[in-house]
């Protein structure tokens, strides 16, 4: 009896190795697209504008593998103590993954994720030197998002939605992580073959 339970597994289990499994099956049909992006948030418990851009491939009109980088734009205090008002500077950017489950939809939703590492510093008021004195000013980051997206074109679309930005690593005289982990409004203009 055992053997033949054996012999059993053995022929039916067969097949099932014999068969490739893939992530993605069939043919892939590629896209790209590239834009600005806008964020409103807030960094020090202040009001924030981050501006700067996203690209990436697009696979079978469902996920996206891509890149974004964000700079400040607007002046945040930094939490330092002199004499001369100081400002902060801050950067940030890495891998963005993104699945859209109805591309072809007039509207549509798309939810994302962001991994990377950015980079905190201060000016001062006067003469707009970045003041890198201080080490350990970089930091994690991983900020997911959802978004609803507008098929305006083929080639254009517009994305406006929220993310939330977690920071962690930061060691800095300039912030704190829970200085910069923020929720954002995000406004991205994407470009490209969708």
């Amino acid at each position: 009896m055992k053997k033949l339970v054996f012999f059993l597994v053995i022929v039916f289990t067969l097949p099932l190795l014999a068969q490739e499994a893939t992530l993605i099956n069939g043919e892939i049909e590629s896209g790209g697209f590239g834009g600005p992006v806008l964020k409103v948030t807030s960094i020090n418990g202040e009001n924030a504008v981050m501006v700067g851009g996203c690209g990436g491939w697009i696979i079978n009109h469902s996920f996206v593998l891509g890149g974004g980088g964000y700079g400040l734009v607007t002046d945040v205090n930094a939490k330092v103590t002199d004499s001369m008002h100081q400002y902060i500077e801050m950067g940030y950017g890495g891998l963005e993954l993104e699945y859209i489950p109805s591309s072809n939809d007039l509207l549509h939703l798309s939810v994302g994720l962001l991994v990377g590492a950015g980079g905190i510093g201060y000016r001062h008021e006067d003469n707009d030197v970045f003041n890198a004195s201080h080490k350990n000013n970089s930091f994690f980051v991983l900020e997911p998002s959802v978004n609803a997206n507008l098929n305006v074109t083929h080639s254009f679309r517009i994305a406006a939605g929220i993310s939330y930005r977690y920071v962690s690593g930061l060691k800095s005289l300039v912030s704190t992580n829970a200085d910069l982990s923020e929720p954002s409004a995000i406004l991205i203009f994407k470009f490209g073959k969708f």
